[in-house]
């Protein structure tokens, strides 16, 4: 997954926008202001802070040993640091199938904590 494809997936989803508090390399996906995404999306090798439910973190860590890590600079607890692209700039490193379920997982437990009438807004078209 390239990083122009990893940004469109992470905007592809309902309300969400792209900022960048941190600095101007450090993309910040929300959805209605909260964050499901942080990357910056221009490092080698490509990596992206999701969050996960705890328990499924841990498991995920010790599948992919070395390439879903504890969340950098984030909650350990709740957010994986997980390489998207090898730092030789060869795609693969997860099946790219596989990032797009942990980007739309990250999503969905973010807006999963939202009220229900901001749920239901972001059903709407």
């Amino acid at each position: 997954m390239t990083p122009q494809e990893l940004r469109a997936l992470c905007l592809s989803f309902n309300a969400a926008v792209e900022e960048f508090p941190f600095n101007p390399e450090t993309s910040v996906f929300k959805v209605l202001g909260k964050m499901f995404a942080l990357s910056s999306l221009t490092a080698d090798p490509l990596k992206i802070n999701l969050k996960c439910d705890p328990e499924d973190a841990l498991r995920l860590r010790a599948e992919h040993e070395g390439l879903i890590v504890p969340g950098w600079h984030m909650n350990k607890r709740h957010w994986n640091t997980v390489t998207v692209r090898a730092a030789d700039g060869t795609a693969g490193v997860l099946p790219d199938r596989l990032v797009r379920e942990l980007v739309e997982d990250s999503y969905d437990l973010v807006v999963a904590g939202f009220p229900r009438a901001e749920r239901l807004r972001l059903d709407r078209p």
